[in-house]
């Protein structure tokens, strides 16, 4: 076998944190600051998340997706409401139940081929809404860039819009993966601009553990008559940071000249290079190529446990012998290079 690669290809979660917002942190540890946000690094990283989503838009800062998404959540379901999601989303797959636990409110998931809501599924719910006994569809709830990899174009997330807001409901976007999704469609601000802010997305999950910081999401409120009560809720949901200095620090060097894209767009790339070194190995099998830093490639069963002992990497579906590999803002050439290496000398000789 070659040599393994420095940096597995398990998640961006296992990713380290990018220089410049481990230097950001350093230079924030200095002195005392007021807790709970009443300090300069707080009030900054506000400001550029307004310059992103438009004056109008109030974010709060908190510690982590899974937390973001309950807090988001937890502002926008009413009594008997329930969420649509996907059969896919992450609420409803990796989340241990803690939306349910947290709203008191079901989650309705739809099957999804391609972990994508169309609008037609939203308008085959009428038939809930007003029926005394059938929790009320009052929240769409959508992954972008989904947990297949997949992407909404702006017209996708804009049609949803519509109809859940015709329908008297409200749209909550699971950015986890905002920034690979940003640098996919255009690679600018006004490219994520277009499928939540002009798409006419309610509430934001935006993602920055996954794109490059020790650890910090952000709730960002689209419509305001939803933030009303989300200082509250995000105390109430232990979502607060004491010390949101370095929270917010680590955001202010991510979202400082475009990092959070530039290093999305990387992990994007490596994600294509590592398919065009695979796609013809015999016994390696795509549905398609990368949309974004995920592949989801299916194996043959016994060469799965002697490659993941080589180079960490998590199942998909088992019954499919389907695996996923995924880049970060950090994978390097060499990595894909000798990843696709050790691929094709374990597929060559199984």
């Amino acid at each position: 076998m070659p040599p393994a690669p420095e940096r597995a290809f398990a998640s961006d979660n296992a990713a380290g944190a990018h220089p410049e917002v481990l230097q950001a942190v350093i230079d924030a540890n200095r002195g005392h600051a007021l807790a709970y946000g009443s300090d300069r690094w707080t009030s900054e990283a506000l400001d550029r998340f307004r310059d992103l989503f438009g004056p109008q838009s109030e974010a709060f800062l908190v510690w982590n997706g899974t937390g973001a998404n309950v807090m988001a959540l937890a502002t926008m379901v009413r009594p008997a409401d329930c969420v649509v999601c996907t059969e896919w989303a992450h609420i409803a797959v990796d989340e241990a139940g803690a939306p349910e636990r947290a709203l008191g409110a079901k989650l309705l998931t739809l099957p999804a081929p391609t972990a994508k809501l169309e609008p037609a599924q939203l308008r085959s719910l009428a038939h809930l809404q007003g029926v005394q006994h059938h929790a009320q569809p009052g929240v769409v709830s959508i992954t972008q860039s989904t947990e297949l990899g997949t992407l909404y174009s702006a017209d996708e997330v804009a049609a949803l819009c519509d109809t859940a807001h015709s329908m008297g409901m409200v749209v909550h976007l699971d950015g986890a993966r905002i920034a690979n999704a940003t640098a996919a469609l255009g690679g600018t601000v006004q490219a994520m601009r277009s499928f939540t802010v002009d798409a006419g997305v309610d509430v934001v999950s935006f993602g920055g553990t996954k794109a490059g910081l020790l650890g910090g999401e952000a709730v960002v409120y689209l419509n305001p008559q939803l933030a009303t009560r989300a200082m509250f809720v995000r105390k109430q949901v232990n979502q607060l940071p004491s010390k949101m200095r370095f929270v917010a620090a680590q955001f202010n060097a991510l979202l400082h000249d475009d990092l959070w894209i530039r290093g999305a767009a990387h992990a994007n790339a490596m994600a294509q290079r590592l398919y065009e070194l695979t796609r013809d190995i015999p016994g390696v099998q795509y549905d398609g190529g990368p949309a974004v830093n995920s592949l989801f490639p299916c194996l043959p069963p016994e060469v799965i446990e002697p490659l993941r002992e080589w180079c960490f990497f998590w199942d998909w579906d088992v019954s499919r012998h389907q695996v996923r590999w995924m880049t970060a803002f950090d994978t390097t050439e060499d990595d894909v290079d000798r990843f696709a290496g050790g691929i094709r000398h374990i597929l060559k000789n199984s």
